[in-house]
Formats: C-alpha cells, structure tokens, sequence
C-alpha cells in the first residue's frame, strides 16, 4: 500500500508539472513551436527566464542548430555541457514529450541548407595530428565566415557605424577570448586616426579605464558565451553614464543585449573546443572601416 501511495504521489506531481508548465507558456502567449525559426522568436523575446542549466542549453541550441539536428541526445548533452535529462527538461518546457520530437524541429531549419564545416577533412589529406587539427580550425572558420554572409543584419551593422563615427572617443572592450578581437580593432582604429581606448584590464585597472568615459563617448564591445568576464560590468558603467553603446556578440541571452544601442550576432563554429575567431575579426573589421570612411566623408 505504501508503494501505491508513493507512486500516487509521484503521478499526481508529474501532472501538476505539466499543468504547471501549460499554464505558463499560455500565459506567455506561446503555442508549442512548429520551426526553428518560432523557438528562435520565443527565446529571443525575452520572456522566457530559465534555470542555469536550462539557460546553458537555450544558448547552444541558439549557436548550434546544425550539431542538435545531427547529434545525438548524448552527443548533444555533451557538447552543451548539461546531462541528457536537461534536454528532456528543456524539450518538455515547450511542449514536447521528449527530446526527439523536439530535435524534428532542427533536421527540418538544416535540411537542404548549406551545411556547416565540422572540421573533418578526409584522411587523405591529414599526414598528422598537427594537420588534422589545421584542417578542423580551417573547416571552422569557413563555417563561421558562411554563416554570415547567410544572414547579415545590414541595418544593425549601418546603425553600429554611426553611433561609433559620431562619437568623441571609442572605448574598445573585450575580456578572455574576445581580446585578441578588440586589441586588433583599436590598433586599426588608431592606424586609421580614430580616437580610441583600448580597455585592457592590466593591473585590474579596467574599471579607472572607463572612469572618465561620458555621454559623447561611444563603446565597442566584443563578448561570446558563457558572457563570465568582467566586459558586463564595464558596460554597465558606460550604460549608466549614458554613452552609446554597440556590441558584437553570439546570441539574444548576451547580458550586453539590454544594454547596447544596436548590437550584431556573430556565431564561431569550433573544432576541438577550439572556436573560431574569423567571423568576429570580419565584422570588426568592416566596422572599422565603415567608422574610418564615415568620418572621413
């Protein structure tokens, strides 16, 4: 009789979850979504809140449509860092009875569409490891640099130009590995005599860096998930002494997005848990160069 009783209980808690969870995406005003395309719409709307773990996987399906369509559950699980049940978690939030219905909506966004580089080059080519790896980072990049030529946001992108071309002075922000980024924007800046700041943190100096920057003032910043470094808080202060604001990041869930002026997505591809740097560089570049011709005009 006890078993019966727990596994009353254990029924009863399952249905209110799932009551529970109904209500919720009703009171959202969501139906269950039927494309990639609508997932992307609800997650990118801003108000569906999730858990850490449900928040790190919200960010991989965001980046990496094409390895959720081809992977398997635990394939995905592993590459998102969560364990196969928060996929079930995640797939059942909207909907869904399990992952595998969910994943439909994936193979249906990639299916006939050009595929992304997964960096695996054919063994003849790969004398050695060194090469193999050389192959990956390559196929990476072309996947990175693909991917935005499919779907660039020319309004944005015009939008960043002149709010940074109008400025006073640029303050260039960008922590980990979206450094090397931001160190090769502000020297071009400089090659091409705009006035810029260069916020490298050194000697934890970041935050008197930033201390005199003021309403005619402009940031560029560059930041890529898991979004852990100290370019938020930066931001924050420039946000709050009413400079403009543009950033390059990888997807809606950047904690810069509430606080930019316009902003870009620029999704790397990776190879080995090495990812690619080529698209950010691209669209930094261009910026550059936008913000030089404008200028000069």
């Amino acid at each position: 009789m006890r078993g019966a009783g727990k596994s009353s209980r254990r029924s009863s808690a399952d249905e209110a979850a799932t009551r529970k969870r109904g209500r919720s995406l009703a009171a959202l005003g969501y139906t269950q979504p039927q494309t990639y395309e609508e997932l992307r719409a609800v997650l990118s709307s801003g108000t569906v809140h999730f858990p850490k773990r449900l928040r790190q996987v919200a960010i991989f399906l965001w980046q990496h449509p094409s390895d959720v369509a081809l992977g398997t559950i635990a394939q995905v699980a592993a590459q998102a860092g969560v364990q196969p049940s928060t996929l079930v978690r995640f797939a059942q939030i909207f909907g869904y009875s399990g992952f595998s219905d969910f994943q439909s909506l994936f193979k249906d966004h990639v299916k006939g569409s050009w595929p992304e580089g997964r960096g695996e080059p054919r063994a003849e080519t790969e004398p050695n490891a060194a090469m193999h790896f050389l192959h990956g980072m390559v196929g990476a990049s072309q996947a990175s640099l693909g991917r935005i030529e499919a779907g660039f946001d020319v309004e944005s992108f015009e939008n960043m130009v002149a709010l940074l071309a109008g400025a006073d002075l640029i303050y260039v922000i960008g922590s980990k590995r979206a450094f090397p980024v931001t160190t090769y924007l502000s020297l071009t800046l400089s090659q091409q005599g705009v006035r810029n700041v260069l916020v490298d943190n050194v000697g934890s100096s970041a935050l008197d860096q930033v201390g005199c920057i003021g309403s005619r003032d402009a940031v560029l910043a560059v930041s890529f998930s898991p979004y852990n470094s100290i370019t938020p808080d930066l931001v924050a202060v420039a946000h709050e002494r009413k400079a403009r604001i543009v950033t390059i990041t990888d997807s809606t869930f950047s904690p810069l997005i509430p606080l930019s002026d316009s902003w870009l997505e620029v999704v790397e591809s990776d190879f080995a848990g090495f990812r690619s740097l080529a698209a950010s560089l691209a669209v930094g570049m261009a910026l550059v160069q936008g913000v030089a011709a404008k200028r000069g005009a």
